[in-house]
């Protein structure tokens, strides 16, 4: 079974806001018999502030701070299935926890982003743009106000940046518009024996690691 070949191995999930990293994760989670927890949430419960009120009271900065922290105590875990946020990879340091597990990316394309985010107003690195949206359409008002004409650009902008981060996961999952949670399920369960490698174990022990150190 791959549950008994992960060895209590973390499985983060990463991938852009949208990318149903919440959804998958929580499936995903199930089928394994792992535990659930979404970096974002934690982050928020922490701060006792949305994710949007942090942004916007504290900084992106001291965002990406208490993210880092959040990860590196989710880190000491084992059995988990961990969804993290967008930009959780633009630091060098919250690699170093994630490749205490296996890193899945759900790769989605900007256009099934764009669709998935209209009606959305929870995303700080979009907000920006929804307030363009919405000078806009006091300026001609003929337009519909679930259109943002910057949104898919902030979107495309965003991926170009990150790509490359991305790509540095275990595992690269390519998202069809059609699929569903369980099929991207099956397909993850699917390829993890593929990329279970020696170096796997390596992993497994650096976590072991650092759940002594945590609990020392």
């Amino acid at each position: 079974m791959v549950k008994d070949r992960l060895q209590g191995m973390n499985i983060y999930l990463i991938g852009m806001m949208g990318a149903g990293k919440t959804t998958v994760g929580k499936a995903l989670a199930t089928e394994l018999n792992y535990r659930f927890i979404d970096t974002d949430a934690v982050i928020a419960q922490v701060a006792d502030q949305s994710i949007a009120e942090l942004f916007a009271a504290r900084g992106e900065p001291e965002f990406r701070d208490l993210e880092s922290k959040v990860l590196a105590e989710v880190a000491a875990y084992q059995y988990s299935v961990v969804a993290t946020g967008g930009g959780i990879i633009l630091r060098s340091l919250n690699w170093s926890y994630l490749q205490c597990g296996l890193v899945v990316w759900l790769d989605v394309s900007v256009e099934q982003l764009d669709q998935r985010l209209q009606e959305d107003n929870t995303r700080p690195l979009l907000q920006h743009s929804v307030q363009n949206s919405v000078q806009d359409s006091i300026q001609a008002p003929t337009q519909a106000p679930t259109q943002n004409p910057d949104r898919l650009e902030t979107l495309k902008t965003l991926l170009a940046e990150r790509r490359s981060l991305y790509s540095e996961a275990d595992l690269k999952i390519s998202v069809a518009p059609e699929a569903t949670p369980d099929q991207i399920v099956q397909t993850i369960l699917a390829q993890i024996p593929g990329v279970l490698k020696p170096a796997a174990r390596a992993k497994f022990e650096v976590s072991q690691s650092l759940e002594t150190k945590a609990n020392d």
